[in-house]
């Protein structure tokens, strides 16, 4: 017996129970059909998820080699073509997830258009998203499912017992498109009880991870930009347990918080932290402020002050009211809030970096780990960074600290597309290639995910169609650049009316109406073509 017919024979039972008024119900067909509906509400894809994210939380961390990947995807359809890919090409889904990015979806799915990232997005297209993703990858297995099932009654029909058996040992052992998404919460849409409720509609949706970061709500920016501004700790754990009220009022008990600094690059505060002893948290965050000592007699109208081991400090501040840190401590408090947010409820960290340098992630991760030893990191591998540039400007240095001759290089034009069959340039890839290993082994890098790359594919894979159709190369652009690799390389969406659901929508149409079933995939469909 195998797990479908049991759960055939369990639906027969009860529609012997239920008499003759069930004849038209076919077990077999019901048995599909809940194969194909395995997740019926998102609580349950955000508890399976979870459990996946944790096993690889702990298989991590006693072999640094398996790490986790993603990419951003912005909406359902794309989410479900890179599991699709992922399926075909690698066989698993196993350690691949999905990143929900805020900057695409401020980008790309606001009702006032194109935004910035900066939090001016509606709240509720953050939970919306998750929806349509998982919708997205749930109907990418009925649909494959619905190929299986396919296979089976043909294989049956052709009394090939061995292929049977085959067919329905993939169905018991189907693996579904569902993965955990990591959700990007920005920095929470408001108060810790906006927080609260956003987070509850995502965890609702699907979502299993949740990343929020220690910028200010209505002066936040995106992370790779300047001007951004920091709160005190305090306020940043308020959101932090926030976050973890909503799993666990859902019931998510082991739900998974990423907790974000933007301090490397956050050069101000909104407001003075609170401090009621020395050396306590408030007060460490403000020895970070850009002060200067003044007298009782120096104090001006209007002036805020600290008073430290009997100084009176006055912070620098600006015309906008914020208040300045001084410069070169952005490692410094990446530390301290990493150590400060794992302290107080948060699993994962992301420290959002200037370059993707590993020597640079490790002294700040190294830093955490002699506090917490198994601290792990979320890094973006972000398109914000000139990935070329910088890492032929770390070959470069490279070579000269090895005592090369460098003189054939200019350091500040490395770009250039002179330089790509020189060593230096072959040196920079094989570490481009090799950076997520590397960092994993070297930095903690638990996942590693690009933001928005389907942001810049969609850009320009459009480019290179719109370039050919509508230049010289005509119909030839699209048959030649899309539909003849679509057919060679086995994409899915060259049968595009079954991609989107049309075989599943006609083998329904025959449970319920039988041999009077008017179905779409006759002799006369075009898609037959493909076959």
């Amino acid at each position: 017996m195998t797990a479908y017919q049991d759960d055939i024979d369990a639906i027969r039972t009860l529609t012997d129970e239920n008499g003759s008024s069930w004849n038209a119900i076919n077990p077999e067909s019901v048995a599909r059909m809940r194969a194909q509906n395995r997740f019926r509400t998102g609580l349950e894809i955000a508890q399976y998820t979870a459990d996946i994210m944790r096993r690889d939380m702990g298989e991590y961390d006693a072999d640094s080699s398996l790490y986790t990947q993603s990419l951003g995807v912005w909406h359902g359809f794309i989410g479900q073509q890179k599991l699709i890919s992922i399926k075909k090409h690698l066989k698993t889904t196993n350690k691949r997830y999905l990143y929900l990015s805020g900057w695409m979806v401020a980008a790309l799915r606001s009702e006032f258009g194109p935004l910035p990232d900066q939090s001016m997005h509606e709240k509720t297209s953050v939970p919306a998203l998750i929806e349509e993703l998982y919708t997205f990858l749930r109907q990418a297995d009925a649909r494959e499912l619905d190929l299986l099932f396919t296979e089976l009654d043909d294989a049956r029909a052709a009394g090939d017992e061995t292929t049977e058996e085959f067919i329905q040992s993939q169905i018991d052992n189907y693996e579904t498109h569902v993965v955990p998404i990591i959700a990007d919460i920005d920095a929470g849409f408001g108060n810790p009880e906006a927080t609260y409720l956003l987070a509850k509609k995502m965890i609702e949706a699907g979502a299993c991870a949740i990343q929020i970061e220690n910028q200010v709500s209505d002066e936040k920016q995106c992370g790779h930009q300047d001007g951004k501004v920091t709160v005190p700790h305090e306020d940043f754990i308020a959101k932090l347990t926030a976050v973890r009220y909503a799993f666990l009022e859902l019931g998510i008990d082991n739900g998974v918080i990423v907790a974000r600094t933007d301090s490397l690059g956050a050069g101000l505060t909104q407001k003075l932290a609170v401090s009621q002893a020395p050396g306590d948290l408030g007060d460490q965050y403000n020895s970070f402020l850009d002060v200067e000592e003044i007298s009782a007699a120096e104090l001006g109208d209007g002036d805020v002050v600290i008073k430290r081991d009997g100084k009176l400090l006055r912070p620098k501040r600006l015309a906008s009211n914020l208040y300045q840190f001084r410069a070169g401590t952005g490692e410094e408090r990446c530390v301290l809030d990493s150590i400060t947010s794992l302290q107080n409820g948060a699993d994962l960290l992301w420290i959002e970096t200037e370059k993707p340098h590993v020597a640079q992630i490790a002294g700040m991760m190294n830093e955490v780990r002699k506090v917490i030893p198994n601290a792990k990191l979320v890094y973006n591998n972000s398109p914000s960074f000139n990935w070329t540039l910088n890492f032929r400007q770390q070959a470069y240095d490279r070579f000269a600290a090895e005592g090369k001759d460098v003189s054939a290089y200019d350091r500040a034009a490395l770009m250039s597309v002179e330089y790509d069959g020189t060593e230096l340039g072959r040196l920079a890839d094989e570490m481009i290639r090799d950076f997520q290993r590397d960092g994993s082994a070297q930095a903690g890098i638990f996942h590693h995910l690009i933001t928005l790359p389907t942001y810049h594919t969609a850009a320009l894979s459009t480019d290179d169609l719109a370039k050919g159709y509508f230049g010289d190369e005509g119909m030839l652009a699209y048959v030649q650049g899309v539909q003849r690799r679509e057919i060679r390389e086995g994409i899915a969406t060259v049968k595009h009316q079954n991609m989107a659901g049309s075989d599943i929508g006609d083998n329904h149409k025959e449970y319920f109406a039988g041999d009077a079933a008017l179905k779409a995939g006759g002799k006369d469909n075009t898609m037959n073509q493909f076959s």
